[in-house]
Protein backbone atom coordinates (compact mmCIF):
# COMPACT_ATOMS: atom_id res chain seq x y z
CA UNK A 1 0.00 0.00 0.00
CA UNK A 2 1.31 3.63 -0.75
CA UNK A 3 0.98 5.45 2.21
CA UNK A 4 1.51 8.62 3.58
CA UNK A 5 0.56 10.83 6.74
CA UNK A 6 -1.39 14.41 6.36
CA UNK A 7 -3.40 17.19 7.71
CA UNK A 8 -6.64 17.07 6.22
CA UNK A 9 -8.94 20.68 5.99
CA UNK A 10 -11.94 21.41 7.97
CA UNK A 11 -15.33 21.53 5.23
CA UNK A 12 -15.45 25.16 5.17
CA UNK A 13 -11.57 25.36 4.91
CA UNK A 14 -11.68 22.80 2.20
CA UNK A 15 -14.36 24.78 0.01
CA UNK A 16 -12.38 28.47 0.46
CA UNK A 17 -9.08 25.51 -0.92
CA UNK A 18 -11.24 24.67 -4.02
CA UNK A 19 -11.99 27.89 -5.17
CA UNK A 20 -8.70 28.89 -5.19
CA UNK A 21 -7.92 25.59 -7.00
CA UNK A 22 -10.89 26.60 -9.66
CA UNK A 23 -8.56 30.33 -9.41
CA UNK A 24 -5.44 28.65 -10.29
CA UNK A 25 -6.92 26.32 -13.25
CA UNK A 26 -8.40 29.50 -15.36
CA UNK A 27 -5.15 31.16 -15.47
CA UNK A 28 -2.64 28.24 -14.76
CA UNK A 29 -4.32 25.18 -16.52
CA UNK A 30 -3.65 21.88 -15.48
CA UNK A 31 -5.00 19.15 -13.96
CA UNK A 32 -7.07 20.31 -10.50
CA UNK A 33 -6.79 18.55 -7.07
CA UNK A 34 -10.35 17.60 -6.33
CA UNK A 35 -12.07 18.94 -3.00
CA UNK A 36 -11.99 15.96 -1.53
CA UNK A 37 -8.61 15.24 -2.30
CA UNK A 38 -6.94 18.38 -0.61
CA UNK A 39 -4.45 17.79 2.31
CA UNK A 40 -1.01 18.71 3.86
CA UNK A 41 1.12 16.13 3.47
CA UNK A 42 3.22 15.59 6.75
CA UNK A 43 5.48 12.46 5.97
CA UNK A 44 5.23 10.16 2.55
CA UNK A 45 5.86 6.54 3.32
CA UNK A 46 5.76 5.23 -0.11
CA UNK A 47 5.10 1.75 -0.48
CA UNK A 48 4.31 -0.27 2.74
CA UNK A 49 3.63 -4.02 3.45
CA UNK A 50 0.48 -5.16 5.13
CA UNK A 51 1.41 -5.64 8.33
CA UNK A 52 3.67 -2.57 8.63
CA UNK A 53 0.51 -0.86 7.83
CA UNK A 54 -1.15 -2.50 10.62
CA UNK A 55 1.21 -1.05 12.98
CA UNK A 56 1.12 2.05 11.83
CA UNK A 57 -2.72 2.32 11.82
CA UNK A 58 -2.48 1.32 15.84
CA UNK A 59 0.53 3.80 16.58
CA UNK A 60 -1.69 6.83 15.00
CA UNK A 61 -4.81 6.10 16.97
CA UNK A 62 -2.57 6.40 19.83
CA UNK A 63 -1.29 9.81 19.12
CA UNK A 64 -2.95 12.64 20.22
CA UNK A 65 -1.59 16.77 19.54
CA UNK A 66 -2.18 19.69 20.95
CA UNK A 67 -2.96 20.97 17.56
CA UNK A 68 -2.18 24.44 16.00
CA UNK A 69 -2.89 27.03 13.40
CA UNK A 70 -1.15 27.27 10.38
CA UNK A 71 -1.52 30.85 8.07
CA UNK A 72 -1.62 29.98 4.36
CA UNK A 73 -0.49 33.64 2.59
CA UNK A 74 1.27 32.37 -0.44
CA UNK A 75 0.98 31.37 -4.01
CA UNK A 76 4.35 29.01 -4.94
CA UNK A 77 4.79 26.03 -7.80
CA UNK A 78 7.41 23.36 -8.49
CA UNK A 79 8.33 23.48 -11.51
CA UNK A 80 9.57 20.45 -12.79
CA UNK A 81 5.89 18.58 -12.07
CA UNK A 82 4.20 21.66 -12.63
CA UNK A 83 2.51 21.78 -9.07
CA UNK A 84 0.99 25.29 -8.32
CA UNK A 85 0.44 25.26 -4.46
CA UNK A 86 -0.44 27.43 -1.38
CA UNK A 87 1.87 27.48 1.64
CA UNK A 88 3.04 30.29 4.11
CA UNK A 89 5.37 32.80 3.44
CA UNK A 90 6.94 32.63 6.78
CA UNK A 91 8.04 28.47 8.39
CA UNK A 92 5.28 27.33 10.68
CA UNK A 93 7.27 26.34 13.96
CA UNK A 94 4.50 24.68 15.14
CA UNK A 95 3.93 22.09 11.60
CA UNK A 96 7.67 21.99 11.67
CA UNK A 97 8.27 20.58 15.59
CA UNK A 98 5.01 18.48 14.60
CA UNK A 99 6.42 16.79 11.42
CA UNK A 100 10.08 16.04 13.01
CA UNK A 101 8.03 14.23 15.54
CA UNK A 102 6.08 12.47 13.59
CA UNK A 103 9.06 11.30 11.82
CA UNK A 104 10.53 10.64 15.09
CA UNK A 105 8.06 7.55 15.71
CA UNK A 106 8.34 6.76 12.07
CA UNK A 107 11.54 5.90 12.36
CA UNK A 108 11.30 4.03 15.69
CA UNK A 109 8.82 1.93 13.75
CA UNK A 110 11.35 1.20 10.76
CA UNK A 111 10.38 3.50 8.25
CA UNK A 112 13.06 5.16 6.95
CA UNK A 113 12.58 8.61 4.35
CA UNK A 114 12.78 11.56 6.57
CA UNK A 115 13.43 14.62 3.93
CA UNK A 116 15.67 17.04 4.51
CA UNK A 117 12.88 19.80 3.85
CA UNK A 118 10.02 20.47 4.27
CA UNK A 119 8.05 22.73 2.25
CA UNK A 120 4.20 22.63 4.05
CA UNK A 121 1.98 23.53 0.90
CA UNK A 122 -1.61 22.43 -0.47
CA UNK A 123 -1.56 21.42 -4.16
CA UNK A 124 -4.42 22.41 -6.05
CA UNK A 125 -2.60 22.11 -9.53
CA UNK A 126 -1.05 19.17 -11.13
CA UNK A 127 0.65 19.12 -14.78
CA UNK A 128 -0.24 23.18 -14.89
CA UNK A 129 0.59 24.63 -18.26
CA UNK A 130 1.61 27.90 -16.83
CA UNK A 131 3.73 28.66 -13.31
CA UNK A 132 3.21 32.30 -12.94
CA UNK A 133 1.07 32.31 -9.78
CA UNK A 134 2.15 36.79 -9.25
CA UNK A 135 -1.14 37.62 -11.07
CA UNK A 136 -3.39 35.39 -8.92
CA UNK A 137 -5.40 37.14 -6.01
CA UNK A 138 -3.64 37.06 -2.64
CA UNK A 139 -4.09 34.32 -0.31
CA UNK A 140 -5.29 35.20 3.25
CA UNK A 141 -6.60 31.63 4.82
CA UNK A 142 -5.94 30.37 8.54
CA UNK A 143 -6.09 26.19 8.95
CA UNK A 144 -6.68 25.09 12.59
CA UNK A 145 -5.38 21.66 13.07
CA UNK A 146 -5.23 19.31 15.41
CA UNK A 147 -6.08 15.27 14.28
CA UNK A 148 -4.04 13.55 11.45
CA UNK A 149 -4.77 10.98 8.90
CA UNK A 150 -2.89 7.68 7.81
CA UNK A 151 -3.93 7.95 4.15
CA UNK A 152 -3.68 5.25 1.04
CA UNK A 153 -3.23 6.85 -2.29
CA UNK A 154 -4.15 4.87 -5.07
CA UNK A 155 -4.16 6.01 -8.66
CA UNK A 156 -7.35 6.34 -11.52
CA UNK A 157 -7.11 7.40 -14.96
CA UNK A 158 -7.88 10.90 -13.77
CA UNK A 159 -5.50 11.21 -11.23
CA UNK A 160 -4.43 9.69 -7.48
CA UNK A 161 -7.51 9.38 -4.98
CA UNK A 162 -7.15 8.48 -1.17
CA UNK A 163 -8.53 6.49 1.21
CA UNK A 164 -8.74 6.99 5.15
CA UNK A 165 -6.85 4.18 6.77
CA UNK A 166 -6.59 5.33 10.75
CA UNK A 167 -7.06 9.21 12.07
CA UNK A 168 -4.94 9.89 15.64
CA UNK A 169 -6.75 10.73 18.93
Amino acid sequence: MRLFLALEPPPALRARLGALADLAQAQCGGRRVPDESLHLTLAFLGEVETARAEALIEWLQGESHEGGEWRLDRWGTFRRPGIVWVGGSTPDPALGALQARLWDGLEALGHAGRPTRFVPHVTLLRRARQLSVEALAPVELTWRWRRLTLLRSFTLQDGPRYEVLARSA
